[in-house]
């Protein structure tokens, strides 16, 4: 009777884990798109239709507006696609239960999200130069589930990753339950300033400044539109923000001893200073349009950090829980780590037969 073959699961997951990680790039890559279509003004131009564009399934480039719209409504389309196969190749390596599942299951439900807000921003016309506050509150639903997205996506990449690369230990060291509080604090303050942050871009479209003074001026102007206002006001969230993710990441270095719980906090701090940075530049040279994708990506990049520290410190391995009394040798109790490899210093365990001693 000759050997069983290898299971293929180990392989199998190892491609779904690229897989993960390429749908996860290709979904910023569409976000960015996205803000490009709201920065350049090029929203309506697929008129009110969809899912066609101007009422036809290959519409027929009558400005760069239409190009611009029609091209993100096909990379969006590809996403969805990609998220599905996604979920049903999750479905079918991990078994019942797992979080992977769970994940995945996550991803699909905030993609469609993500495909009906964008249906209702075209079909209710809150695109283009709509200066409205239904398309303030549009922007934030859209930003709140935008982050969702990918906060889904990148927990469900990150965990197919761990499970092919380390398997999960018995036994975990218990969690702060201070730091997992101060942490999802920290990750609704970047919802906030997220939401803010969208609204304020969308006022730098909308009402465009051809110099600092100007832009000043027109913040402070006492008939200023609402989106000036929050313009203003979206730097001093962004600092108290600031105060408080750099603080949980810290607080995270402090309290947590798994490797990777550090990692993840040192990206959180090194991303948020470096956006902050960015915002401070995108002010600074007038919100241009290329400065604004950077700006979100960096905030994008941000978030991810955020989510996958706050995955790792709640979920992730840490140092074991000691289960069992120290090795005891000749020179008492000690740690693992200070026990030799040579056990001659440890006197050998015999057991006498009942009714002597030794």
């Amino acid at each position: 009777m000759g050997t069983p073959a290898a299971p293929a699961v180990p392989a199998s997951r190892g491609r779904l884990a690229r897989f993960a990680w390429f749908v996860l790039a290709y979904n910023l890559v569409v976000i960015a798109w996205g803000a490009f279509v709201r920065a350049s003004g090029s929203g309506a131009g697929c008129g009110r239709h969809w899912p066609l564009c101007n009422g036809e399934v290959v519409p027929r480039p009558k400005s760069i507006a239409t190009i611009i719209e029609a091209g993100h409504r096909a990379t969006s389309g590809l996403a969805l696609i990609f998220v599905c196969v996604l979920a049903v190749w999750a479905f079918r390596v991990f078994p019942k239960g797992d979080r992977v599942r769970r994940g995945a299951a996550l991803t699909v439900v905030f993609m469609f999200g993500e495909a009906l807000i964008g249906a209702g921003l075209v079909l209710f016309e809150l695109v283009a130069h709509d200066a409205s506050m239904k398309r303030a509150l549009s922007m934030i639903l859209h930003l709140g589930n935008t982050f969702l997205l990918l906060g889904a996506l990148s927990i469900t990449a990150w965990t197919i990753h761990r499970a092919r690369t380390s398997p999960p230990t018995a036994e975990r060291a218990s969690r702060s339950r201070l730091l997992t509080v101060v942490l999802t604090l920290a990750l609704l303050a970047v919802l906030v300033l997220g939401s803010s942050g969208a609204v304020a871009a969308l006022g730098d479209t909308l009402f465009p400044a051809r110099s600092l003074a100007e832009g000043l001026a027109q913040d402070l102007s006492p008939v200023a539109h609402a989106f000036l206002r929050l313009r203003l006001f979206h730097p001093f969230i962004a600092l108290a923000t600031g105060v408080l993710v750099l603080g949980a990441a810290s607080f995270a270095r402090v309290v947590h001893s798994a490797p990777r719980v550090r990692r993840f906090s040192h990206a959180v701090t090194a991303l948020f200073v470096i956006q902050f940075c960015a915002g401070l530049l995108n002010v600074t040279l007038l919100a241009p349009i290329w400065m604004q994708l950077v700006h979100l990506l960096l905030a994008d990049a941000t978030w991810i950090a955020l989510v996958l520290l706050g995955w790792e410190a709640t979920y992730g391995d840490g140092a074991l829980v000691l289960a069992q009394p120290p090795i005891m040798s000749r020179n008492g109790p000690g740690p693992m780590s200070e026990v030799p490899p040579s056990m001659s210093n440890v006197d050998p365990v015999t057991y006498a037969p009942a009714g002597e001693t030794r």
